[in-house]
């Protein structure tokens, strides 16, 4: 009997669902779309916004409940290293030069079965 990917293809559901959520809020905060998904051998940039005319990289979390920490405490070291080395690539890629900053939209299920939203911009300074 073949293991089921259904667990696998609701996280990827629920992952695309809280990135359609973090770029709507951006958006509406008066950010404009640039990219999404960018992938390298990195790492994964889930969106890149235009803030101004500072190019943002934005890492989304999500969480349903606390168990394993909250949104914000999933980004440790390693994942910080791995989004600068991935930006990096992007702005080589694209030739894209001009000021940028690293943000986190972080979304969590509350008891209520509200989602709060936490934008934090310029999460990630020594980059």
């Amino acid at each position: 009997m073949r293991p089921s990917s259904t667990g696998s293809t609701d996280h990827l559901r629920k992952g695309r669902e809280a990135e359609d959520r973090a770029l709507s809020f951006l958006q509406q905060q008066g950010l404009r779309y640039v990219d999404r998904n960018f992938r390298t051998r990195c790492g994964e940039i889930d969106l890149v916004m235009d803030d101004s005319g500072i190019l943002v990289f934005v890492e989304v979390r999500y969480r349903q409940h606390r168990g394993y920490g909250g949104a914000i405490e999933s980004i440790d070291r390693a994942k910080c290293a791995r989004l600068v080395a991935t930006a990096q690539w992007y702005l080589n890629a694209k030739r894209v030069r001009g000021p940028a900053r690293f943000d986190v939209v972080a979304l969590e299920l509350q008891a209520t079965g509200a989602t709060s939203v936490v934008w934090i911009k310029d999460a990630i300074r020594d980059a």
